[in-house]
């Protein structure tokens, strides 16, 4: 498998709050796939927590972290940690898992 380009970064977001049963991961499903990047969102298991892997050009995945840390209308975002990493593009399209 190929490298992904210089530019690509990858992001790992845990979104806390009122983020489960409020669209949260088709709101974030949408705003990635409009930013063109790669990578997945799942629910977890406490209910609370909404796991976000995402590669792609920085400036994009900025555009995604604002967007997280807003989320959908019905949500409450209580906090975002991030931690971010080198693309490793082994993601194709961005999905839910």
């Amino acid at each position: 498998m190929s490298s992904p380009p210089d530019d690509r970064q990858s992001l790992v977001a845990f979104v806390r709050g009122r983020v489960q049963g409020v669209g949260f991961r088709f709101f974030v499903v949408e705003r990635a796939t409009a930013l063109g990047l790669t990578g997945y969102v799942r629910n977890l298991s406490n209910g609370t927590t909404v796991e976000v892997v995402a590669e792609g050009p920085q400036a994009k995945l900025d555009a995604l972290l604002a967007d997280l840390r807003r989320g959908p209308p019905w949500s409450r975002v209580e906090r975002v940690d991030v931690s971010w990493g080198a693309a490793t593009g082994e993601h194709h399209g961005f999905t839910i898992r």
